[in-house]
């Protein structure tokens, strides 16, 4: 759980997303909150109900990325899921309960990427005596009995027995290969090694499809005992065989009845739940026929999920109280108040997100930690071009997505990507070929290149 104050989650967030101030806010104290709740007693934590959030703006203005840096902050489990993809039930399609599932999963992973990165250490010990025991030769069988130590008994003396000179020369020998294993001077030596088949049945796969784990059935699981773990014996590297090796360790070192615990507890205390383009499924039935009586019956599915339910996965019964839903969509043809009223009353807090003006697209293309102009920079050094964008060159593309947004549709941020790759479309193809070092754009070229397309109104629906 993250420990960062509402002030310092709004600088980080400052450093991948451009404006917004007021979505940042409400969205850092609904993060701060989670922590606060942790915090309290165990009689009032429980009573203390997430206040989930709704953000309302055009497409492409940061309410995604919004989420998505937010849970990265927290270390949460974190999906996106769209509403539009949701069915009421009885229809064919994805369930509404499919999200708190899919949220589940992401927290599995995450615990487990945790655990073993705790046990890398052992796991890797263990794998180098597996190969040390293959590469290492048999045992003399000269070797007369060995003695076994008793303490418990008087005539077998109050000493361990001397190690013997055999005993002596193997840890020795077996010291001497675990060197050169580590150093890797054994990398390119073949061995033959065991390992366990890895991958499903084919049968698993269409029990798998068939729905079954979304009703709380864990098939790998269930497959897993009935059949035996059956093993292949590999001829491969020395560095090959110590990576499988490893692997396998480390799954068995792996205690997934803990993973599973922890994950649980984690998705129902810190997970995070996006549900974008909400405003596609608002809308009221009136006539008892036509899409807004789906879209209602899709509305009144979500809505006991975000009130707080049980939902079972393959993993046992996940509680959805305290799961963090942040909804988000356009509205720009439908209005909040279109929703049903028990489903607006699940997300108290909203907040509108600003249209992008030419100054935040130079903000966007400037400041972030991995802008637009620092990403193509980046892709054409491994050409061994130099490419320098202008103040002036950075302002024009600003102008130019500015003015394509106003003129078709307004897609926000995400007209920059469009704009910037019609720009360098063509050094990008040339690129390998290209001898000069150094490109510089300028405003001039950049309205250059970009003349015909901005405009001929009728192509730049098609190309920006």
């Amino acid at each position: 759980m993250s420990v960062l104050t509402p002030r310092q989650i709004v600088d980080e967030l400052d450093k991948y997303i451009i404006g917004q101030h007021k979505a940042k806010r409400k969205v850092a104290v609904a993060l701060r909150n989670r922590w606060r709740r942790q915090q309290l007693s165990d009689a009032i934590r429980d009573e203390v109900m997430p206040k989930n959030i709704i953000m309302i703006g055009p497409t492409g203005v940061g309410k995604t990325e919004i989420a998505r840096r937010l849970a990265k902050l927290a270390d949460a489990p974190f999906v996106k899921v769209e509403a539009s993809k949701f069915t009421e039930v009885g229809y064919v399609g994805r369930d509404c309960e499919s999200m708190v599932r899919e949220l589940t999963e992401v927290a599995v992973g995450m615990v487990r990427a945790e655990m073993e990165k705790e046990l890398e250490g052992s796991a890797k010990q263990a794998a180098e005596n597996r190969l040390l025991d293959l590469l290492l030769p048999p045992q003399s069988p000269s070797r007369g009995p060995e003695r076994i130590y008793r303490p418990t008994d008087p005539s077998a003396g109050d000493e361990r027995p001397a190690p013997s000179p055999e005993d002596q020369s193997e840890a020795r020998t077996r010291e001497i290969l675990r060197k050169k294993l580590v150093a890797g001077e054994l990398d390119d030596r073949e061995i033959e090694v065991d390992v366990r088949e890895a991958g499903k049945t084919s049968m698993m796969q269409v029990f798998s499809n068939s729905g079954l784990e979304e009703m709380g059935v864990n098939i790998q699981e269930m497959f897993g005992r009935l059949m035996p773990q059956r093993t292949k014996r590999r001829k491969t590297t020395v560095a090959e065989a110590l990576k499988l090796v490893e692997a396998e360790e480390l799954d068995n070192l792996i205690d997934m009845d803990l993973v599973v615990k922890r994950a649980v507890e984690r998705t129902e205390n810190s997970g995070i739940v996006f549900l974008d383009e909400i405003d596609k499924i608002a809308g009221r039935g009136t006539g008892g026929h036509g899409p807004d009586v789906s879209r209602e019956g899709v509305q009144r599915d979500i809505l006991p999920i975000v009130e707080g339910s049980t939902v079972t996965t393959k993993y046992g019964p996940v509680k959805t109280d305290h799961i963090l839903f942040i909804a988000a969509g356009a509205f720009h043809m439908t209005k909040v108040s279109d929703l049903i009223p028990e489903l607006q009353g699940r997300f108290p807090i909203r907040v509108e997100l600003d249209s992008l003006l030419a100054s935040d697209f130079v903000r966007i293309l400037r400041e972030p930690k991995n802008s637009l102009v620092k990403q193509y920079e980046a892709m054409l050094a491994t050409e061994g071009i130099t490419l320098v964008f202008t103040d002036d060159a950075i302002d024009a593309i600003a102008r130019i997505a500015e003015q394509a947004n106003l003129e078709t549709e307004n897609i926000g941020a995400r007209r920059l990507h469009t704009v910037m790759e019609y720009l360098l479309e063509d050094l990008s193809f040339d690129a390998p070929e290209t001898e000069d070092g150094r490109v510089e754009l300028s405003a001039v070229e950049v309205e250059e290149r970009l003349k015909q397309i901005v405009e001929n109104r009728d192509l730049s629906k098609y190309i920006i």
